[in-house]
């Protein structure tokens, strides 16, 4: 059905009284109400899903395809309310590349795993020996999400595990439950019984989700001190893991980059939903030949973004999510501050306004070391570091355990190739930052996790190969 608005969409979904409050980022006031899951509630999903799998799998990929392609109907037709409780839980606001720009990308991302034929693959075939590699469902996938893109990270790991004859069992964040309630609701109209659940619980869920023996396999997305007590927790059962963990992207900006021609991608590199984002740009290398141009056309773009509460049509950047998050990029600015870096924009938070709101923070003459640089602020601050020139900023982008994503901008594309290639990220994008396609594989280098997900990599990873020969 297609419901009028959040606050329909929440009575379907959340208890009048009583479970865990949630409040909305940007006001502290009331979005609804969670009725939180145990553990024993989490064994009771597993089991129907289990249960639930074969007739799934027996259903083939052209009608998994027919209902998953329905199911992001459904989301269409719910897209104004689903955005509307995103934008009061999660904080972002409604324009923008954020709200309705993810519930757009949940259907889109849903759609793109109905897009390719997963066939058996030829091995040998030369006349006396035959072998092929098939793809085969794996059972159960447990799926762990974060609280920055709910609904679109939660439809990242669903949509190629339903496709490929899975069922799934999601435990959501703990701050933003109903996000992932509502998106799990929309599509069980249309899925069949038990093919889909949502467990809202607290961190002990999580923990029995990644150890449970009945789950053939995990996707998690956040942080690498997580996805690593998940690899721990998972070696007893030997589970598949696909883990998009933390990241501290660099953008390395060339001699011949023109600043005011990049500096609103620039922006929105690093400050997508609120700098929010695993691959947004966190840290930006400049050479001095052209460093004091660069901060001042992106001082300038930064200006002119409106911050503020979500549901106003005019803003297009939000609060943290929540209290933890906005301590930590304040502590971090404040470090900076403390170490005699520049405030270029910002770093004057309203500790006495409502909400987490954090303003845009641009910080320039920065100490490469600085904790600002080197460690993950998650939120609207971006540092700028001078360089000599690109060997400097691929020195200082390498340096860091994490390697999710990077960037390159510059006017010659090979030069910008040639750097693209000696950095160490999972993904580097050219004269842009943190603009993912479904069709293009994504995914982690060195700490930042394993695994690809996206396009057709991405479906033969939720499944099992089997090769068969004769």
């Amino acid at each position: 059905m297609a419901y009028a608005n959040a606050q329909e969409l929440l009575a379907a979904i959340s208890p009048a009284t009583g479970g865990t409050e949630v409040l909305d980022p940007a006001t502290g006031e009331l979005v609804g109400r969670v009725a939180e899951k145990s553990v024993s509630d989490l064994d009771s999903a597993v089991a129907a899903a289990r249960a639930a799998q074969p007739a799934w799998d027996a259903l083939g990929h052209d009608e998994r395809k027919r209902l998953l392609n329905a199911a992001a109907d459904n989301i269409e037709a719910n897209a104004e309310a689903l955005a509307e409780l995103l934008s009061r839980e999660q904080g972002k606001p409604l324009n923008g590349p954020n709200a309705r720009f993810e519930v757009g990308g949940a259907a889109a991302w849903l759609r793109a795993a109905t897009a390719y034929d997963v066939d058996p693959e030829v091995v040998v075939d030369d006349g006396e020996t035959y072998a092929a590699k098939h793809y085969r469902a794996l059972g159960v996938v447990g799926a762990i999400g974060p609280w920055n893109w709910p609904m679109m990270i939660s439809i990242w790991q669903l949509a190629p595990s339903l496709r490929m004859g899975n069922t799934v069992v999601m435990k959501p964040s703990e701050y933003t439950p109903l996000s992932v309630i509502a998106l799990g609701h929309i599509l069980n109209e249309v899925l069949p019984a038990d093919v889909l659940h949502v467990v809202a619980g607290g961190r002990e869920v999580g923990e029995k989700l990644s150890a449970h023996p009945d789950i053939d396999k995990i996707m998690f997305t956040g942080s690498t001190r997580t996805g690593k007590a998940i690899i721990r927790s998972s070696a007893d059962t030997v589970k598949r893991l696909t883990l998009e963990l933390g990241g501290n992207d660099a953008g390395v900006v060339m001699e011949d980059a023109d600043p005011q021609a990049i500096a609103q991608d620039l922006f929105w590199g690093a400050f997508i939903n609120t700098g929010q984002t695993c691959a947004a740009l966190k840290r930006l290398y400049v050479p001095e030949s052209i460093y004091d141009q660069v901060c001042s056309a992106l001082t300038e773009v930064a200006k002119a973004m409106p911050m503020g509460v979500g549901l106003d049509e005019n803003n297009v950047l939000g609060p943290l999510q929540n209290k933890a998050q906005y301590d930590i990029v304040a502590d971090l600015v404040k470090d900076a501050v403390d170490s005699g870096a520049t405030v270029l924009l910002g770093a004057n938070p309203d500790d006495s306004a409502a909400g987490y709101f954090y303003p845009t923070t641009l910080i320039s003459d920065i100490d490469p070391g600085n904790r600002l640089v080197t460690e993950e602020q998650f939120g609207p601050a971006l540092p700028i570091i001078k360089v000599k020139d690109s060997a400097e900023a691929i020195k200082h982008a390498n340096a860091l355990e994490v390697g999710l994503g990077a960037s390159v901008w510059g006017s010659d594309r090979a030069k910008a190739l040639e750097v693209a290639a000696q950095l160490q990220a999972g993904t580097v994008w050219i004269n842009s930052h943190g603009t993912i396609d479904p069709r293009i594989p994504f995914g982690g280098a060195k700490q930042s996790g394993y695994g690809l997900e996206f396009g057709l990599d991405g479906l033969k990873s939720l499944a099992q190969p089997q090769v068969i020969k004769g």
